[in-house]
């Protein structure tokens, strides 16, 4: 039986913000839905890191993930882009998938604030 969860990273912050580490070992797919509002001027950028260290890791490992699938728009002769970071420069959303190919342990956010605005990140995870 598949289950889905959202995971609530970070919430309507309204500085530079790293989120806790969530264990997403037992998914089968990772999305990450990132959220700019409260926008006057500036950008937010949300970056991800990923660990292998093992459940019950009381301070997993962190290491940038350049393996996330944007959500962009390719023609046919094009391959999925994948980047390390999105940034937003308005108010609005943005959803990324982490590669199915790629299996990871732990997760973490950071949203890098420049100027204003209040930015969320939910990490939404489907287990088999």
């Amino acid at each position: 039986m598949t289950t889905n969860k959202v995971i609530t990273a970070l919430n309507a912050v309204t500085a530079t913000t790293t989120s806790n580490k969530f264990y997403v070992g037992d998914a089968s797919r990772v999305a990450f839905l990132f959220r700019r509002a409260d926008h006057s001027a500036g950008s937010t950028s949300f970056a991800v890191k990923v660990s292998m260290d093992p459940a019950g890791t009381a301070t997993p490992v962190m290491t940038t993930l350049n393996l996330l699938i944007d959500n962009v728009t390719n023609t046919n002769a094009q391959t999925l882009t994948r980047v390390a970071a999105k940034v937003l420069s308005a108010n609005g959303d943005a959803f990324l998938f982490l590669d199915p190919f790629v299996k990871i342990n732990w997760v973490e956010i950071t949203a890098t604030e420049t100027t204003d605005g209040t930015h969320s990140a939910f990490i939404l995870v489907e287990t088999d």
